[in-house]
Formats: C-alpha cells, sequence, structure tokens
C-alpha cells in the first residue's frame, strides 16, 4: 500500500518521489507551487512515512508498487519527479511503463552503482529505535554521535513519531538496512529510454559527474542537464525557487 498526498486537481500529473529516509511531507513547499500548473502526487515509498513495509526492496519491487497504486487512483498518464533514491526509482517506473511516463525529471541522482555512506546514520537510527525516547532533543543528542551535521539530523528526525510511550521512527528501519546494498545498485533497465528527462544537478555534490554521462545517455538519450550553483546534494531544500522555476519550466515546454 502507497501512501500519497495529493496537490491541487487541475492539469497534467507529477508523482515526486522522496529520497532515502524521507517522505511526502518533505515536498509540502514544493508541491504548493507546482500544483498551480499540474496536480501534485507527493508519495511515501515503501518502508517510509506511511505507506506499507517492503521487505526486499529493490527498485522492480518499489517502481511495481507504485505502478500498481496509479492503477487503484486511476492515475494512467503521467510526469516523475524523483531526488536521490527516489530518482532511481522514477528511472525504475520510466522503465517498467514508458508509455504512461509523459516527462522525467530526476533531481541529483545517477543511474550507477554508489558506495555506501549511511553506515554510521543507520548505526544512529538503530540506537533510537532501541532506546527510550520521551523528547526530541533525547534523540537528536543519541544521534549526534553518529552524525555531526544538525541539518541532516533535524531531516532524519522528521521521522519520529509520537506514540503513548513517547517517541519511536515511523520507518521500517530493519527492511531498509536489510536492502541498502541493493538500494545503492542502479536501476534494472535493459534498454534506453526516449521519454524528455531533466537531470538537476547540485554544484557540490558528487551524485551526478563527468564519469557518469555516458552511463546516463547511454539509458536516457533524450536527456538535458541543469545545475544549481552553491548546492550540495539538498539542492530542492537549499535553493527551492530555482529549483522549482527548472522544474515548472520543463514541464511547461
Amino acid at each position: 500500500m502507497i501512501h500519497a498526498k495529493q496537490y491541487g486537481s487541475s492539469g497534467p500529473n507529477l508523482i515526486v518521489i522522496h529520497g532515502l529516509f524521507g517522505n511526502a511531507d518533505n515536498w509540502h513547499s514544493i508541491a504548493q507551487t507546482l500544483s498551480k500548473d499540474v496536480t501534485v502526487y507527493c508519495i511515501d515509498l515503501p518502508n517510509h512515512g506511511k505507506s506499507a513495509p517492503m521487505i526486499n526492496a529493490t527498485y522492480p519491487n518499489m517502481a511495481n508498487a507504485i505502478l500498481e497504486w496509479t492503477k487503484q487512483a486511476g492515475i494512467t498518464h503521467f510526469s516523475l519527479l524523483g531526488h536521490s533514491m527516489g530518482g532511481k526509482v522514477a528511472m525504475q517506473i520510466a522503465a517498467q511503463a514508458t508509455d504512461q511516463v509523459s516527462k522525467l525529471i530526476i533531481a541529483d541522482m545517477s543511474p550507477v552503482d554508489y558506495q555506501a555512506s549511511h553506515t554510521k546514520i543507520f548505526e544512529g537510527l538503530k540506537t533510537i529505535d532501541e532506546a527510550d525516547i520521551q523528547s526530541r532533543q533525547q534523540a537528536d543528542r543519541l544521534l549526534s554521535e553518529y552524525e555531526p551535521s544538525a541539518p541532516i539530523r533535524q531531516f532524519l528526525l522528521k521521522n519520529l513519531e509520537r506514540n503513548e510511550r513517547g517517541f519511536k521512527l515511523g520507518i521500517a528501519r530493519e527492511n531498509i538496512a536489510n536492502s541498502y546494498q541493493t538500494i545503492l545498485k542502479k536501476p534494472e533497465i535493459n534498454k534506453p529510454i526516449n521519454t524528455p528527462t531533466l537531470f538537476i544537478k547540485g554544484e557540490n555534490s558528487d551524485y551526478i559527474i563527468a564519469d557518469y554521462q555516458q552511463s546516463i545517455m547511454s539509458l536516457f538519450p533524450n536527456a538535458s542537464f541543469k545545475m544549481i550553483p552553491d548546492t550540495g546534494h539538498w539542492l530542492h531544500a537549499e535553493k527551492p525557487v530555482p529549483f522549482t522555476s527548472l522544474v515548472r519550466r520543463f514541464l511547461n515546454k
């Protein structure tokens, strides 16, 4: 079961897919702006937010879950906007349902294998999961032993949910951890995808680099590229206005 939040009700459909450890709420402000032109659906990926857990979270499995949701929602044609891991999911959906995807926007991600970079974060989240958390400040103190960046901790702790005993993480942490090596891999794409595609890179990020251009163009021959200066991997959060402007311009072409 996929959970989605809808913004607007007129214009073409745009499905927005968050990245690892994120959820639909991360895109609230951008979705509100985009809903002036399109009907926006921000989804929670499996194991995230209010969507159902998924033990084997491969890209084909996650893509199939989203495509099943589109079928149930009566959404036959749509564009996709995916950030980070969500970008790979969007690529996978475009590979599996090419005729349904009008345009594809990939925010700071390439169709390549990546090296592990979240090991300490997984350890920190496990510590929180196993602790008796009574406040967000307590969770932040625990997480700070594993992740020094306050903005990244703030992002991760958006997954905290209050229950009758305190706070717990609202993600299927063990499923994500067990699927992590699969998540690091490139999506399973067997032939080029001619869907009009926009790759948006954060200038200071190394998720899209020159070495990956051949991999991108071989799979997405109809791709164009834009870069947002002075931004890292979280380009949409760091520079939401120029990011949203690029997305709107591409969708309105």
